[in-house]
């Protein structure tokens, strides 16, 4: 069974949920295992991307994302051993911190960065 609730927090003004209509996102895919994150690129330009986190631990994890020098995060939630769940959101230039919120998964390494470059 696919996880079909996506949750997701707006940045910051002016980034938005994907409209219809627009171009094709940037995908990056995050493979979660105990206890790390793996990115399938470390590099998007800015605009519309789509963050896919795949389960392939055995634990429940989730994913977190907060451009550096923001206070806003946006994220997913729990995703089970196994499952995976997209998020689709404007990404504007800069260092972005890629992190699990479950329990302690973040001091055991599951944390990772991706930069957003200018168009």
């Amino acid at each position: 069974m696919k996880l079909a609730v996506v949750a997701a927090v707006a940045f910051c003004a002016g980034n938005s949920l994907l409209l219809a209509g627009s171009r094709a996102p940037a995908r990056v895919q995050v493979t979660a295992q105990e206890f790390s994150y793996t990115l399938s690129r470390l590099h998007v330009h800015a605009g519309t991307a789509t963050i896919e986190l795949v389960n392939f631990g055995q634990d429940l994890h989730d994913l977190r994302l907060q451009r550096r020098g923001s206070q806003h995060i946006a994220g997913l939630g729990v995703v089970a051993p196994g499952e995976h769940a997209d998020l689709t959101l404007k990404l504007r230039p800069g260092r972005y911190s890629l992190w699990c919120s479950v329990a302690n998964h973040r001091q055991l390494g599951m944390h990772a960065q991706l930069i957003v470059l200018s168009p």
